[in-house]
């Protein structure tokens, strides 16, 4: 059983920086719909396996706070000449990656207070 959960935790941790590396990555490409599913793939494999007890609120706090930046903060990168639609791309990308792992957290935190007795 120990073994089990040690792979998990290892399958969630590969998850997360697999995610983070093909959304920076990709940044300097063309978003295709396969690497959009992966980077949703792995954002559902991070929230199941990653966030769990009293990480999730840390983590909807910090993915929150990632959406919002980065919809505010991507348009000031439009003038920025060379590197500012990588900038952005790379952000989109952080946000489809984090998105599908923080909606699982709240989910779970959601069903975990109504559930509380």
């Amino acid at each position: 059983m120990k073994e089990r959960h040690l792979l998990l935790q290892k399958l969630g941790s590969w998850s997360f920086i697999f995610g983070f590396i093909i959304s920076i990555i990709s940044g300097f490409f063309e978003l295709t719909p396969g690497i959009l599913s992966v980077l949703v793939f792995l954002g559902v494999i991070v929230g199941f396996l990653n966030v769990t007890g009293k990480k999730a609120m840390t983590f909807l706090m910090a993915t929150a706070s990632m959406v919002v930046i980065s919809s505010l903060g991507s348009p000031a990168f439009s003038g920025i000449a060379v590197f500012g639609a990588i900038l952005q791309k790379m952000l989109n990308n952080l946000i489809i990656f984090v998105i599908p792992a923080s909606m699982i957290v709240a989910l779970r935190a959601v069903l975990t207070i109504a559930y509380k007795k």
